[in-house]
Order: C-alpha cells, then structure tokens, then sequence
C-alpha cells in the first residue's frame, strides 16, 4: 500500500557530483512554478482538503513551504558566513495552525516563494565546490549537516510537498 506521507520516498543523501549539484539546483530553482502548477484551478473546498488523513490541507502545505524555504534561505546564509553555526529549528504543525495559514491567500505564500528562490539561487549558484563541505549544527537533530545535505533535503522537500499536492489531485480526480 502506498505511503501517502512519502509519495517520492523518504530523503537519501547521495554523494557530491556535478551532475546531482545541477539537479538540486534545478529542484530549488523551479520549485515555485511546479508547486504553483500543482495548485492550479483549485477552489476553496480542494485547498481545505488534507493530503492524507491526519495530514495537513493543501492550504498548509503551501504556506509551509514558505516558511521552512525562508527558514532554509537563511540557514545557508549562516552556514556560508559563521562558522559551525547553529540553526533555529521550528515547530512546524504550529506554524501550520497559526492564523496566517488559514487567512491569507496561498498567493502571497506562491509569490514569497517565487521572490526567495530567486534570491537563493542567487547563493547557491555562487558556492564553490569546497564551501558544501561548510557545516551547520541542527539541535534538534543533534548532529552537524553539511550545506550538501541539506541542498538535497530542500531540493527533496520541495518535490516531496508538491507531490503531497499531485497525488491528492490524482486520488480524487480533481484536473
């Protein structure tokens, strides 16, 4: 039976080459079109619908990728500028349940992720092949992750959310 929590599977860490940066690159940088093709011709009743039971809705999903790409844009600007800093994690279900998720238009989140990408790639473009040895301590996790790992984990997050979004749309029949 189909995981609907992972419609991609689960993130696997793959080793440094050119060909994977230029993929991960292209994941991060096209993330909002994709995301915002998914969304297409959705009404109100389809966004107020969870992935998955017990998942959040689609409205959800969309703002959470705003918060947790800002939330990434600026864990690389540490990584790249302090040494072995450590990064803020989040409570991301509360984030998803205060009121900006429910009130405001999946349209500010769509255009904020359009603009932060766009600033993003603007750094990720400009590390060089040592720098994604530069490392972060995520508390949370209680381990250092290198600026690698993590371009994978978002360049993975971001197709993992829309396909949250897609598969839904498929399930049901929605075009």
């Amino acid at each position: 039976m189909e995981d609907l929590r992972y419609p991609i599977g689960k993130y696997e860490p793959q080793p440094f080459s050119q060909k994977q940066l230029e993929q991960w690159l292209i994941d991060i940088q096209f993330l909002p079109q994709h995301l915002e093709n998914a969304v297409l011709n959705l009404d109100e009743q389809h966004l107020n619908t969870p992935y998955r039971p017990e998942g959040w809705t689609l409205r959800q999903v969309v703002h959470h990728l705003a918060d947790s790409h800002s939330n990434a844009y600026i864990r690389f600007k540490l990584g790249l500028t302090e040494d072995n800093p450590t990064i803020k994690p989040y409570d991301e279900n509360a984030w998803a349940k205060l009121n900006d998720t429910a009130v405001v238009p999946i349209n500010v989140s769509l255009t904020l992720l359009h603009a932060l990408h766009t600033r993003w790639m603007a750094v990720l473009k400009a590390i060089k092949p040592e720098e994604w040895e530069r490392t972060v301590v995520h508390p949370e996790h209680g381990k250092q992750m290198t600026l690698w790992y993590l371009l994978g984990n978002y360049a993975w997050h971001g197709r993992h959310h829309t396909a949250h979004i897609t598969s839904l749309r498929d399930r049901m029949g929605w075009q």
